[in-house]
């Protein structure tokens, strides 16, 4: 069982996520994370994350992983250095060579399938591209002010103004949406949901009522 949450920055993914996976009690992956992960490669590589050659050769020669410590490369726990304003900025633009993307989303189905399918998956074309066949998906949304707000208080925000951090997430946004490999969008088959209005502990029952719906309908 897969329960695929997808969305973009500041909808509150990562506290959703893992508190349905706690709940569930099955493994969480925060595929963003895994991105940033190779990002960072590039950046400590010196490569152009433009490059697309340099950057899958890059990508190809370290090793990605994910446990209870957050992402690891190379074995090194990087939760936190993958969240700095330098890959922040390059992320965009190295997640959206195909064949990165190729190889990262091949890295995610195997991290799932050594944990028997059983799983919440967060990021952005989960439901559609990853595992468009999961029990469950979904497609958190926020106002743009709201989002902005909530991202000023995380670590990655390095004190930049709401402002600032609106307008980046609009850029982030754009390039996600606007890829041609596995754009940002929610499956046609996503139950969307705004997270504006609501408390984290809101959206996790609203998210576990669907998976005792679907369990439900699997049974009959």
């Amino acid at each position: 069982m897969v329960v695929a949450i997808d969305g973009p920055g500041g909808v509150g993914k990562s506290t959703v996520s893992r508190g349905v996976a706690s709940e569930l009690g099955v493994a969480y992956l925060d595929t963003g994370s895994t991105y940033r992960a190779a990002t960072l490669a590039v950046i400590r590589a010196d490569v152009d994350p433009d490059d697309a050659g340099a950057v899958l050769d890059t990508v190809l020669g370290v090793d990605i992983d994910y446990d209870d410590r957050g992402v690891l490369l190379g074995g090194e726990p990087v939760a936190a250095d993958v969240r700095s304003a330098e890959v922040t900025r390059d992320v965009s633009a190295v997640s959206a060579h195909p064949a990165v993307r190729a190889h990262i989303v091949g890295l995610q189905r195997s991290w799932v399938d050594r944990r028997d399918g059983k799983a919440v998956v967060e990021g952005r074309d989960i439901g559609t591209v990853v595992f468009p066949g999961a029990t469950v998906k979904v497609f958190l949304t926020a106002r743009a002010a709201v989002r902005a707000l909530r991202r000023a208080g995380d670590a990655e925000a390095g004190g930049a103004s709401v402002t600032d951090i609106e307008r980046d997430l609009e850029r982030r946004d754009t390039a996600d949406s606007s890829r041609s490999a596995s754009p940002m969008k929610a499956a046609n088959d996503a139950v969307v949901i705004d997270t504006s209005d609501l408390s984290a502990d809101e959206v996790i029952a609203e998210i576990l009522a669907l998976v005792e719906a679907a369990r439900s309908d699997s049974e009959e």
